[in-house]
């Protein structure tokens, strides 16, 4: 009796699974709406750092990517958090105005947190080369990208290049 009910539920399902498909196709191919804007585009920058032997920093951009998507939220820049070896990331217009900044704790000097007998604890680490990446809002008239070190005596600008 089981294998009768089985032999007659198990099409039954076969049947109406595929008549459900051929409802759709009967009445036009369904049109899939794009919600992505043209506008609404982000880009990755890659980048590379490397600290030669007398301990000035070279940057590389290693790579730039450009996707479909919107930022969530976008990061705030706040100089007063900036502290001596990171780094600032501006993006310029071509006319010379800034489009947006971003600080990047010093990327060469990363801070790990350990855990010891007494608890955690944190330490600095000193790298010969690091990576490290940021994403911005894309605009058609992005100019360059600039990084400066924040230092005692200021910033110090360490790259620029057009994008």
């Amino acid at each position: 009796m089981k294998n009768l009910i089985n032999l007659l539920i198990v099409p039954s399902f076969l049947f109406c699974s595929f008549q459900k498909e051929s409802g759709l196709a009967s009445y036009g191919s369904v049109a899939v709406e794009n919600t992505v804007e043209k506008g609404d585009r982000i880009i990755y920058l890659f980048f590379k750092a490397d600290k030669d032997r007398s301990g000035s920093e070279k940057i590389i951009l290693q790579e730039s990517k450009i996707s479909e998507g919107k930022m969530k939220s976008m990061p705030s820049f706040d100089r007063k958090e900036v502290q001596n070896g990171d780094f600032i990331i501006t993006l310029v217009e071509t006319g010379g105005k800034e489009i947006a900044k971003q600080h990047v704790k010093d990327p060469l000097n990363p801070e790990l947190e350990v855990y010891e007998k007494e608890g955690m604890s944190r330490h600095k680490a000193s790298l010969q080369n690091a990576e490290f990446s940021v994403r911005f809002p894309y605009s058609e008239n992005m100019g360059l990208v600039k990084i400066e070190k924040a230092t005692d005596n200021g910033v110090q600008l360490l790259f620029t290049q057009k994008l």
